[in-house]
């Protein structure tokens, strides 16, 4: 019980240590390999995670390996990456829309055509395939669930909001004993093995912690484990699970969670239940396994979707979202970060916690640029110019650069702050700026405009009609797109009926 897991455990560590790491969603060819392989390992000499870990790994692995194959970009090759990745848990789970979702929220963090259609595709292949090597009953079958009313309903709200607090105080602890393992004086390479120890120790005591457990979850939203048997399992089940996870052993991290969450969710329901209340401790269980699920990872919608989808209780769909967005809410009161995302941050990376759409892309030019802008003749001497702007002129100070006309009013060029100090004595505006000009029309997004903008490496540009290049309309700088990033991203509260019977009240007092 204790020297297997440690044979697997020494195996899983040597990889890790003769591996590579992942860079910018490249996954070294040898990684595709050597990263699902020892997960494998823990998971079949006991590990106590879930077989998604290594499926979900290998999905991603060959869309990132197929990424570097073929002339993609880096955002093109994450897609491939989330493709592969959602198709590998839609294989385990029987669950397409969900691992969907979870693309989504957790690695895409766009919701776009060119996302979503790859990874729908692959989760739909990976489903119709799934037929052919199991089953097409949900992976945790349980009996038919009744409609919950309104009292049922708010007492798996508040089942959702204590689920969400354990979510977050399990994102912490696995952490802290990951620190505690790194204050070990022994190299990053054994810690695997001397958690296996302690999983082994445990498994004496609960064999049913060992191993992916997934009949554990179905025992429990099935009603078929006495509550004591489930608070032990459970309590177990997240010991052995810390203690893994933080010794820096491979496995999937879902199946633990939904074990741990529906365990919870059961036990919360049995203490209601003692109080008065008439709560079914199955819809309990599948509430916690879905509200663990959306505290500890903030995939809230994927949560939802994936209780659905491997129990195929519409009944229950209320009482699950009631739970995950009460679990979603807390955990994101009490924690910044989800356990999947605490590591990256530790490494000092920015990892977003939403997606919102760019205001930039549904913004045009016309309505951003400005049409008050500086004119001068092209023929004009940069000195002269460089004299005004000295002298605070007031027509020409104003702005970082100033369009050039040629003598029928045409525009010949543009001309920066810049370019003066680099021109040649006696030079023109014209000589000394720049007649090859890049330019943006009225009705193009503002987000298009600044990648032509990033891609030049210039800040500000003219803005030409349609029907004329060379007849300017407007000019477009970085302090027009920053007011109108401002002005699309502005959460500004706006005065309702209140406030404004407030102020009048105030106005008509002596």
């Amino acid at each position: 019980m204790i020297v297997v897991p440690v044979v697997g455990a020494l195996l899983i560590g040597l990889m890790a240590r003769y591996g590579s790491k992942a860079n910018r969603s490249r996954i070294p060819a040898r990684v595709t390999v050597l990263k699902p392989l020892s997960a494998a390992i823990s998971i079949g000499t006991g590990g106590p995670f879930g077989a998604e870990g290594p499926i979900i790994a290998t999905g991603g692995a060959l869309g990132s390996l197929l990424g570097q194959i073929f002339s993609v970009t880096g955002v093109e090759r994450k897609i491939l990456l989330a493709a592969g990745a959602a198709a590998g848990m839609t294989a385990i789970f029987g669950s397409p829309v969900s691992a969907v979702l979870l693309a989504v929220e957790l690695l895409l963090f766009e919701f776009s055509s060119r996302s979503t259609i790859p990874v729908a595709l692959a989760c739909a292949t990976a489903a119709g395939l799934r037929l052919y090597f199991f089953s097409a009953e949900p992976i945790f079958a349980m009996p038919e669930v009744a409609v919950s009313n309104a009292p049922a309903l708010l007492a798996f709200l508040v089942l959702g909001g204590v689920v969400g607090l354990a979510a977050a105080i399990v994102s912490r602890a696995v952490y802290w004993v990951e620190d505690q393992f790194e204050r070990l004086p022994v190299h990053w390479m054994w810690w695997p093995a001397i958690g296996a120890v302690g999983v082994g120790a445990i498994g004496i005591v609960a064999p049913r912690t060992l191993g992916v457990g997934y009949d554990n979850i179905e025992d429990i939203v099935a009603e078929a484990l006495p509550l004591s048997l489930i608070a032990w399992l459970c309590g177990m089940k997240l010991l052995s699970w810390l203690i893994a996870l933080g010794s820096g052993t491979s496995g999937g991290t879902l199946a633990p969670l939904l074990t741990i969450g529906a365990g919870l969710g059961a036990v919360l329901a049995a203490g209601g239940n003692a109080l008065g209340l008439e709560i079914s401790l199955g819809v309990a269980a599948l509430v916690g396994m879905s509200a663990m699920f959306a505290g500890a990872s903030r995939a809230l919608l994927a949560s939802v979707v994936f209780a659905f989808e491997t129990t195929l209780q519409p009944n229950a769909l209320p009482a699950l979202l009631a739970g995950a967005t009460a679990a979603h809410l807390i955990a994101r009161l009490v924690t910044r970060h989800s356990i999947m995302t605490e590591r990256i941050s530790r490494r000092g990376l920015v990892v977003p916690n939403s997606y919102l759409p760019d205001p930039l892309a549904h913004m045009q030019v016309g309505a951003v640029m400005s049409d008050d802008f500086q004119t001068l003749p092209a023929s004009l001497s940069a000195e002269e110019l460089a004299h005004r702007i000295s002298a605070h002129d007031p027509e020409v100070s104003r702005r970082q650069a100033c369009l050039l006309a040629d003598p029928e009013g045409l525009l010949a060029g543009i001309v920066t702050r810049g370019d003066l100090l680099k021109c040649a004595p006696g030079a023109t505006l014209l000589q000394a700026g720049s007649s090859d000009l890049v330019v943006a029309y009225p009705d193009e997004s503002v987000a298009e405009v600044l990648a032509r903008m990033f891609h030049h490496d210039i800040g500000r540009l003219p803005v030409v009609s349609r029907e004329s290049a060379l007849q300017a309309v407007g000019y477009l700088g970085r302090a027009e797109i920053l007011v109108a990033q401002r002005a699309g991203a502005d959460g500004t509260p706006e005065s309702g009926w209140l406030e404004e019977m407030r102020r009048k009240r105030r106005e008509k007092r002596p």
